[in-house]
């Protein structure tokens, strides 16, 4: 496999090398949010047909509804705590591996890794076989973000910023849409389920276009005399003085959003799916995701712009509260069934997701070019972990509202109120 071409004798990129940086990191990223997104329509489905064939024991095929269900939800929590976990050790390792030997090379072996590993889940014989190849496609998944946005951000002027930011928050939403919209023609059930694992797959040849087509950033060329010699030193950086305190306050807003998208916003889709079958209404969790996407796309988009046109503190403070809003009102006033639920969950997921546009403008200009991907992947993954636990942590909370996702999704939006607190201990208040 040969080696990404450099930029220039120069160092410089022309216009044709950044539109190509730009493609590629759009396409890998709108693939990795296929990927991601791809187990929330699937884990009953594919739940019902481990049981069904009796990978459960012989015993579970005389579970109720109700133990179906319960035993549904809790391998629902699992494959999100394996995407959570996977991606958290993902963004460490190929943001270490960016900043080692090139943010291309990185960029392409995880698109290889998230798309191949998910091609291979189709033939998952087990649940607990899906479990460990999900962990470790997730991997891939966690390593896209900092290699290409420590790419792209190195590529472009600072003029475009706004617009590069958007355009990479965007990319994950426009997956997420794709795959909502393909479900809308092709349903989830227990006897198909395998393929949306096959479409996740879909990456992989395409990848190895990224070694020879895509170049190099020139700034990672300049400055990989610098580059971290081993993995301990650059994750010893990041995790010490003068980077510390600023590694940790990207811990902080990358957190935020994740534990607001993954334990209140995608509670969303299992909570619509939970009304379809009583109300006869089968394509409602369909179209709760790709309304939910649809916002996300805008709103990821327009991230970016809002961060530069009202200032970092205002723009963060601001999503945060709106979504906060949002969040209550959906959770607390509506119900799936009521007329005006597809139009909040469009407009939740329009401001919640602002934050993929805002992450991407002000998470890399934390961090020197020799551990920008590490430092990047450390602060926008670290917070899976977070969500990884206040998963773990939803089966008390299960059992304190009695099952009801609408109360646990109201309790679990409250995190929102914490970008409130954390928007003040951002930097450069001359920006604002």
């Amino acid at each position: 496999m040969s080696v990404s071409r450099p930029a220039s004798s120069e160092g410089a990129l022309d216009r044709r090398g950044r539109l190509q940086i730009i493609i590629a990191v759009f396409l890998g990223w709108m693939a990795a949010g296929m990927v991601m997104a791809l187990m929330v329509p699937a884990t009953r489905p594919a739940i019902h047909d481990f049981l069904a064939s009796g990978k459960f024991g012989a015993a579970a095929r005389e579970f109720t509804r109700a133990q179906v269900e319960t035993l549904a939800d809790m391998w629902f929590s699992w494959y999100l705590i394996a995407f959570l976990m996977g991606a958290a050790c993902g963004g460490l390792l190929f943001g270490w591996i960016a900043d080692r030997w090139g943010r291309v090379r990185a960029m392409g072996w995880s698109i290889l890794c998230f798309s191949g590993l998910t091609g291979l889940s189709y033939g998952a014989s087990t649940p607990h076989e899906l479990l460990w190849l999900r962990f470790l496609a997730c991997l891939g998944i966690g390593g896209m973000w900092p290699s290409g946005v420590a790419l792209a951000s190195e590529a472009w002027p600072r003029a475009s910023r706004p617009l590069l930011a958007g355009l990479i928050g965007a990319s994950a939403n426009v997956g997420f849409l794709i795959l909502g919209l393909i479900m809308l023609r092709h349903p989830v059930t227990k006897d198909s389920w395998r393929w949306v694992l096959l479409l996740g797959s879909a990456p992989f040849l395409p990848a190895l276009l990224v070694f020879r087509l895509i170049p190099e950033s020139p700034r990672w060329i300049e400055h990989r005399r610098e580059s971290c010699d081993s993995s301990s030193s650059c994750i010893a950086q990041v995790f010490h003085p003068p980077l510390l305190r600023l590694t940790l306050l990207g811990i902080c807003l990358g957190t935020i959003p994740l534990l607001g998208g993954w334990a209140s916003g995608q509670r969303l889709v299992p909570w619509a799916a939970q009304f379809a079958e009583t109300a006869g209404m089968p394509n409602l969790r369909a179209w709760t995701q790709t309304a939910q996407a649809a916002g996300a796309v805008i709103g990821s988009l327009l991230g970016g712009w809002l961060a530069c046109a009202l200032g970092r503190r205002r723009s963060y403070f601001v999503i945060s509260a709106v979504s906060l809003a949002l969040s209550l009102g959906i959770f607390l006033a509506l119900r799936p069934t009521h007329p005006w639920f597809l139009g909040a969950v469009f407009a939740l997921g329009l401001v919640g997701t602002s934050f993929y546009g805002w992450l991407p403008y002000f998470i890399p200009e934390l961090f020197p070019t020799r551990v920008r991907a590490t430092g990047a992947g450390v602060a926008f993954n670290f917070g899976r972990v977070f969500s990884a636990a206040a998963i773990l942590a939803s089966g008390a909370l299960t059992v304190l509202f009695g099952g009801d996702i609408g109360k646990m999704g109201a309790a679990t939006s409250l995190v929102y109120s914490l970008g409130l607190v954390v928007v003040w201990f951002i930097p450069d208040p001359r920006a604002d």
